[in-house]
Formats: structure tokens, sequence, C-alpha cells
């Protein structure tokens, strides 16, 4: 098998399983352990996977700017945001967390829908606004405008003073072994505190964004109750995920 033939099989393997352990590549492949090393080593360097001891996990595909990600996976988000808008009930306290995912939930709110919604995301709560029904509290911070959120010392203690009926998670990576994990640190860390803020955690994270990782973590996959993501994922994908206790919301 040549090498790019071997590497293309490689990622492969990481999309449907989200990992890949080395000694079983070998195996696999029929390869030495040194062919393996240096084939994980050059996707690696090339972005394509983040390495780990013994083997490799898939890296997040999401855009690095806010303008990007508001183009990325639309039909995906779409969906993703119309399963997380189910869970709504009328006079919820809801945080939600920023991204364009977030903004697509805002637009499936139905017509009429009342209730508080907590952000730190300045085009959310304009979004949010647009909604009569609806209270909007918009939590200060320095603003990160790779994200367009808030961040820092400030937005981290109003959330912590915060007990909310249910938080809709932003995610740019969702693994069932290494948890929530972000491209930003500080975002990382304001999610950190989200996860604790509310009686259900619902992480919104289409395909693209499940069985992957990101550089910062903000923590373990079984702190979400609830993964709202679109339909067609295959079940390989999601069954770690159902394994430890995580509802999986989708609609056709």
């Amino acid at each position: 098998m040549l090498k790019g033939e071997r590497q293309r099989r490689i990622l492969e393997l990481l999309g449907a399983d989200g990992r890949v352990v080395a000694a079983e590549l070998q195996e696999r492949l029929g390869v030495s352990g040194y062919t393996i090393r240096r084939d994980l080593d050059e996707l690696a360097a090339g972005e394509r996977l983040q390495r780990i001891h013994g083997g490799a996990l898939a890296r997040s595909p999401v855009a690095p700017t806010y303008a990007g990600r508001q183009t990325q996976a639309r039909e995906g988000k779409t969906a993703t945001a119309r399963a997380a808008a189910t869970l709504l009930e009328p006079g919820q306290v809801v945080v939600l967390d920023g991204g364009s995912t977030a903004l697509a939930l805002v637009a499936a709110i139905p017509p009429g829908h009342s209730g508080t919604f907590v952000t730190h995301s300045p085009p959310v709560a304009a979004a949010l606004g647009a909604h009569p029904g609806l209270d909007v509290v918009v939590i200060g911070g320095t603003l990160d405008r790779r994200a367009m959120v808030a961040v820092g010392a400030e937005t981290i203690h109003a959330y912590e003073r915060i007990a909310a009926d249910v938080c809709f998670l932003g995610t740019w990576s969702l693994n069932a072994t290494t948890g929530v994990s972000s491209a930003y640190y500080e975002e990382a860390q304001v999610r950190r505190v989200l996860l604790d803020c509310a009686g259900r955690t619902v992480a919104l994270a289409s395909r693209e964004k499940l069985a992957t990782v990101s550089a910062f973590g903000s923590g373990p996959a079984t702190a979400l109750t609830h993964i709202a993501t679109e339909p067609g994922v295959p079940d390989d994908v999601l069954a770690p995920f159902r394994e430890l206790g995580i509802h999986v919301v989708t609609v056709e």
C-alpha cells in the first residue's frame, strides 16, 4: 500500500472512530510500527490529526475565524438547532453560548416563546432581541473577536452566580473520551463554567464536531445531559456518548 493511500485510510478510520491506535494500525495495514508512527507524525504536522501517546485523535475541522464558521456546515448546524429547540419550554431560564449554531438556535425559537435567555455573545443577544416575548440578559467581559463572545474573569464570575434551567453549549470538539474542547483558551475557560451552570446541559454539535478534539479542554463529556445534532450521524459515532448516559436529540 502506497503512503498516500495508507494515510487516507488512517484518516478514514479516524473519521469513523474518532481515534486510532498505532499498534492496531500496524496490524490492520500490514506495515511496521516505524511506518505507522511516521505516517501519524506527518499527518499531525499537516494538522490532519492530533497525535497522542500510542495513536491519534481526530482534529476538529472547525474554521479558525468567526466569518469562516458562519458559512461552514450550514445545513448541519440548522438541523442541530432545530433539534435543540425541541428542548425549550416556556418560562425557562436559558443560558445560550455563542457561535453560528447558537445563532441558528435563536432562529429556531418558536414564535411567541417566553422565557429569560442569558448570553455572553453580542451577536446572539442582538438576535434574541428580535423575539418580543424574551427577556435577554447580556453577560459582559472582554470581547474575543475570533469567537465574538465575552471572556475573562468578569464573564466567568457572572456565570458562577447563575443557576439556569438549561444551557446550550457551543462546541468546537466533542469526544466521548477526551470531553469538550475548544481552540481558544479563554473561550474554553468560560465553557468550563457553563458546563456547571444549569440543570441540563446540551451540546450543540453538528456531525463534523463529533469524535474530534481541540487544544483546550473544558470538561468531560459526562458533564453533558444531552447532545443536539443533525440526523444521519452514524451510530458508531453516537454510541460512545449514549453509553455515558447522554441523550442524543435529532429531528428529521
